[in-house]
């Protein structure tokens, strides 16, 4: 009977170990919105679309650009490209991929954007027209020299021509995610799983994994249980205060790695009525610039990196990290200084503060609920009266993007690679078609200018030039007040291996049994 009992015990071991070297299993920190992959530019929806799809051309791990279903490219003159494609890449329903996929998955952009809380515009606003010169050469003429193509190409998807028309609402349906990438799309439940398979046609390394099943697990503690007890294989957003436990756990293993992501804080600044701030005139103080610097002089940002976020974060003074392209040396920190902070108040017209509701996310961002509170409590020590609130990520950017609030904490990453792809979207003169993520309504014709000129210089050195005075123009208004830059990590079972990467974004198919 034991020898029987031992028998079963390998044979179900065994079977387990099959099972698991070909199935992985990752806890998402943050749930994916939308299946279409050029409906809304939001980090959780974009790091799915990098399993499931390609563009022109793909960012690496540290987010250089290299050749995806683009082998090469030739800038003809100085609003000219040519884009050679790469031979025998097929989609996932079995049609090959030619120069009119290339140009149908530009054109639906605008159409993929409508009610988009944050679309992808502006990645392909610069573009007058896509030809294809034959099956396998496509070439994009510009409105004006665009130094910046390669990087805004490499955030837009490429689906199959016949998916130029079909709606965002199908896609969530499961109809039309038909990619290019290494993992073909399975099913979808909203807020709770979404399953892949190997795409065994892939044109480049093909996964380890038969099945990927990304559960959505928010909570942050119960993300580190399912690790824990084996319920996922893998997860990523580790709370920085269980990093240490599970570096002591020989089954498991940690990967940690620099993010370009920064939080920051975004400010009503369109409105001299504001739903959630009022001074004792009942207007809108987060007008003032004085009160604006106060509130950046307020905050400790080294005390939240050191003690909520356990020493995983930098403190940040602009919007990317040193060495990104458009890095500006002449911005610094702004230092904690309550006693400055309580001065520009009464500069400002607020010598005894105002009411202000802070609305933030819960579940989204590491720490995302302590940090509000923590800003909320320096608030309060300067005279800001500071109430907190905080919901679920899916119900808080739906309401932020629709003006809302007065004051709201958000992250923004470096999408291309480069310094535009935060400047823009973040401070640049809302309109259909810029500063979409812009949820403060900050604007400043000097800014515009600086970023207008950047966006159309091909000289590299004049381009980054321009801006940095951008940078230094925003900053020094305060137009968003950056905290703090994240860590990105990621914890698995011992037997797995993955490099990570500055955008956070969690690939599947880069994930491999540890040799």
């Amino acid at each position: 009977m034991r020898i029987l009992r031992a028998a079963a015990v390998a044979i179900a071991a065994f079977a387990f170990s099959h099972a698991s070297a070909a199935d992985l299993r990752i806890g998402l920190a943050a749930t994916p919105t939308s299946m279409d992959p050029q409906f809304y530019v939001v980090g959780p929806n974009s790091a799915m679309a990098r399993n499931i799809f390609d563009g022109l051309v793909n960012q690496d791990e540290r987010q250089q650009l290299k050749p995806a279903l683009a082998t090469a490219w030739t800038l003809i003159d100085d609003t000219t490209w040519e884009f050679k494609l790469r031979r025998g890449v097929v989609f996932h329903d079995g049609s090959p991929l030619t120069s009119a996929d290339i140009v149908a998955s530009i054109a639906r952009v605008p159409l993929a954007s409508r009610n988009s809380p944050s679309s992808f515009m502006p990645y392909v606003e610069e573009i007058a027209k896509v030809e294809p010169i034959d099956d396998l050469t496509v070439r994009i003429r510009t409105k004006a020299p665009a130094p910046l193509l390669l990087n805004n190409l490499s955030r837009i998807a490429i689906l199959p021509a016949a998916m130029l028309e079909r709606p965002t609402a199908d896609l969530n349906s499961g109809k039309g995610v038909v990619g290019t990438g290494p993992l073909k799309f399975v099913s979808w439940t909203p807020d709770n799983q979404i399953v892949l398979a190997r795409n065994d046609k892939y044109w480049g390394p093909k996964a380890a994994w038969d099945k990927v099943t990304f559960r959505v697990i928010a909570d942050s503690g119960a993300r580190v249980a399912a690790l824990k007890a084996g319920d996922v294989d893998m997860i990523e957003g580790v709370p920085t205060s269980d990093i240490k436990n599970i570096e002591s756990d020989s089954k498991l293993k940690i990967v940690t790695v620099a993010s370009n992501r920064v939080m920051y804080l975004h400010m009503d600044q369109s409105r001299d009525i504001s739903p959630f701030a009022a001074g004792d005139d009942g207007k809108n103080p987060l007008l003032k610039p004085e009160v604006r610097h106060a509130i950046s002089l307020s905050i400790n940002r080294q005390a939240i990196v050191d003690r909520i976020m356990d020493g995983q974060g930098e403190s940040a003074g602009q919007l990317v990290p040193k060495g990104y392209f458009g890095w500006s040396p002449a911005i610094g920190v702004d230092g904690y200084d309550p006693n400055k902070a309580k001065e520009l108040l009464a500069a400002g017209g607020y010598p005894n503060g105002f009411k202000l509701t802070f609305h933030a996310s819960n579940d989204r961002y590491p720490n995302d609920s302590k940090v509000a509170q923590a800003i909320g409590q320096m608030l309060n020590r300067i005279g800001v009266k500071a109430s907190i609130d905080v919901m679920p990520g899916s119900v808080y950017f739906s309401r932020a993007s629709k003006l809302e609030f007065s004051f709201i904490m958000g992250g923004a990453a470096v999408e291309t690679g480069e310094a535009a792809s935060v400047l823009g979207p973040l401070l640049a003169t809302y309109s259909p078609t810029t500063g979409q993520g812009n949820r403060g309504r900050y604007s400043n014709p000097a800014f515009d200018k600086a970023l207008s000129g950047a966006l159309s210089t091909i000289d590299e050195a004049a381009r980054e030039k321009l801006l940095q005075s951008a940078m230094e123009i925003g900053m020094k208004d305060h137009g968003v007040i950056p905290l703090f830059f994240l860590g990105a990590s990621w914890a698995m079972r011992s037997g797995l291996s993955y490099g990570g990467r500055t955008d956070g974004y969690t690939l599947a198919a880069d994930v491999r049994n540890a040799q």
